[in-house]
């Protein structure tokens, strides 16, 4: 077995485009869900709105969901 694995280097391709769908989607939500609301996000989180940061993390921990997925997935 050499350094150079079909199967290996495939996977990695599919982590790099997976990780890359996964913040591509996360942007497009807090995108979608910044322009369906009546608030603006970020004067909201200046302000201290305790309600938005919780919406906002939720979105940053939905990206360590879908990277960690995907990268699991890969090293399958």
């Amino acid at each position: 077995m050499d350094w150079f694995d079909a199967i290996m280097i495939r996977n990695f391709i599919y982590a790099v485009f997976g990780v890359i769908i996964g913040i591509l989607s996360a942007l497009g939500t807090y995108k979608l869900f910044n322009s369906t609301t009546r608030f603006d996000i970020p004067n909201e989180l200046e302000k201290g709105n305790l309600a938005v940061g919780m919406v906002v993390g939720g979105i940053f921990i939905m990206i360590g969901l879908i990277v960690g997925l995907i990268i699991g997935m890969s090293l399958n």
